[in-house]
């Protein structure tokens, strides 16, 4: 990782970090309120007591593994409890999480395990129809370093280098694990906690690292912004891989010692019910969860004036949206925020903001991070003006896993240049512009342009391709995919879908609108001229789209 921080000793004692690990609050919670909610999902309600033994016993278990202090574990699971219990479990033994995304497939996980010298994986036995067992399997010869898979599920008696979440929890129940082993493994707050990976503009994703104090410094803002307290319910549906996800689903409920409502899979007319059932007072996601929740069938058939805060990210909020909001939801205070997986979320709004500010910003820097707007030579440009937006502070990450050269080529000095476009006005409010890195924004999660091409130039069809941004009514912009081909037979979509899924690409990365043209627009010196495809891309799908 980056060596500390020069102002590192600021950030403690202003309080932005803390000197704590997200097992501590889980420890304080348990000790406070054992038997209240601490986690509802899918399979039901656990509290924290259940959820205390769980950790322990899981964490014997991967003692029992052979899982040593350092070891990276990662977690390719859906939003349940035992995402949770695995991540404070790993913390307990000193090992370091490798968040997945489920939607993840063979290429994506090839990659990014064997990056993070994986030791241990923990995976679904099938979600959405998918087998990870057997994707395990196919990508054991690419994974030298990885020993255990543990299933949540079932898993086949007997097979190689597999065992079940069960058996790993019994193991562990008859190992134990002391005091004194915990204490010998607990991690220092600077060390390495967490590996998330962030979508590449360059090709391959890169892993950003964060420590204990940063990522969690990340959610402390939050409690006294929004008026949070361990009686708040909160809601999470984005993935748990995901930064969104583990912040202020995962890690903020524990920090507040407050209960969390997990949806596995977004689904606005379950997540309407779940707002009655649960009180639901806040929740976080992509701005197009919003127009989904306003658009639900059943909203007017239930109780939902638990809902307080909606903390919309990924997106501008559309006016018409936030109005619609205010007429449906009087109840329901509505902002964006903006952040990245390096420096968590740096920007956000808040309930008491002017509606000007809510629909013309995304918010203002949280307390413990920085911003500033630059032009291309990084002079500061005045209020108001353009340019490229520069962050530091103490949620910043401390770097990419094994790429120093890579890492520092994205610093000005101490400040880190996120690659976005936008303004600060006089008000200190921040406005996204645009995107300097080469990134589609389907409904609030990026896609890596440059890596998927990478996947389409692979199509022995191919000859050249690009890959843009289309707007879309609801995710805000789709994946378009202008190829060029080396011969003359038809060439589909379902034929170019058929491909990324031998592949093993994540679904969400697939283009969903295919051109086929004789050559793509270039420059003199050869450069293919994005804008201008993705101009007449637009236009084209604009048409259909009305048509």
């Amino acid at each position: 990782m980056l060596p500390l921080p020069e102002n590192a000793p600021d950030f403690r004692t202003n309080g932005y970090w803390k000197n704590r690990l997200l097992l501590d609050y889980f420890d304080d919670a348990v000790a406070a309120h054992p038997d209240k909610v601490a986690s509802i999902d899918a399979a039901g309600t656990t509290t924290y007591r259940e959820m205390a033994a769980e950790v322990e016993a899981i964490a014997a278990g991967l003692l029992a593994l052979g899982i040593e202090a350092g070891d990276t574990v990662s977690i390719q699971l859906p939003n349940r409890h035992e995402w949770i219990v695995a991540h404070l479990a790993a913390e307990r033994v000193g090992a370091v999480t490798n968040a997945l995304i489920p939607i993840y497939r063979d290429r994506e996980i090839e990659y990014m395990a064997a990056k993070a010298r994986t030791k241990a994986i923990f995976i679904p036995d099938t979600f959405r129809n998918f087998d990870y067992a057997a994707m395990i399997d196919r990508l054991r010869p690419s994974l030298p370093e990885l020993r255990h898979a543990v299933v949540l599920g079932t898993a086949a008696p007997g097979r190689e280098g597999f065992i079940t979440w069960a058996d790993l929890a019994s193991r562990g129940r008859e190992r134990g694990i002391t005091a004194t082993e915990a204490a010998a493994r607990r991690p220092d707050p600077d060390d390495l906690a967490l590996i998330m990976f962030t979508s590449g503009t360059t090709g391959r994703p890169k892993g950003a690292m964060h420590s204990h104090n940063t990522v969690l410094s990340g959610a402390l803002p939050w409690p006294d912004r929004l008026g949070m307290d361990s009686d708040t319910v909160v809601h999470m549906a984005s993935t748990f891989g995901h930064l969104t996800g583990y912040l202020f689903g995962v890690a903020l409920p524990i920090m507040l010692g407050g209960s969390g409502v997990f949806q596995e899979v977004w689904n606005a007319e379950e997540f309407v019910e779940l707002v009655e059932r649960h009180r639901i007072q806040h929740t976080s996601g992509a701005t197009p969860f919003l127009q989904d929740i306003l658009d639900a069938p059943n909203l007017a058939q239930h109780d939902v004036s638990s809902l307080a805060r909606f903390c919309c990210m990924g997106a501008p909020i559309p006016r018409a949206v936030l109005h619609a909001a205010k007429e449906k939801l009087p109840s329901l205070n509505v902002f964006g925020g903006w952040g990245q997986t390096e420096c968590c979320l740096v920007t956000m709004g808040s309930p008491a903001d002017p509606i000007e500010k809510v629909l013309d910003s995304d918010g203002r820097v949280l307390p413990g991070m920085e911003l500033r707007i630059v032009d291309y030579d990084g002079t500061v440009v005045p209020a108001g003006s353009e340019g490229r937006i520069q962050v530091r502070g103490s949620f910043l990450f401390r770097g990419y896993l094994e790429q120093l050269d890579a890492t520092r080529n994205e610093f000005d000095g101490d400040w880190f240049d996120t690659g976005d476009l936008g303004t600060q006005d006089e008000d200190s409010y921040v406005r996204l512009a645009g995107r300097t890195k080469d990134i589609i924004m389907r409904g609030g999660e990026n896609v890596p342009v440059a890596y998927v091409e990478n996947v389409l130039y692979e199509h022995p069809r191919i000859a050249a391709v690009a890959l843009v941004a289309v707007p879309h009514p609801r995710l805000q912009e789709i994946g378009g995919a202008v190829v060029q081909l080396k011969d003359s037979a038809p060439f589909t979509l379902d034929d170019l879908k058929a491909f990324l899924e031998s592949k093993g690409l994540a679904k969400p990365y697939w283009p969903e609108v295919l051109k086929v043209v004789p050559d793509l627009p270039r420059t003199p010196s050869g450069k293919i001229q994005k804008f201008k495809i993705r101009q007449e891309l637009s236009e084209e799908y604009s048409q259909e789209a009305k048509a």
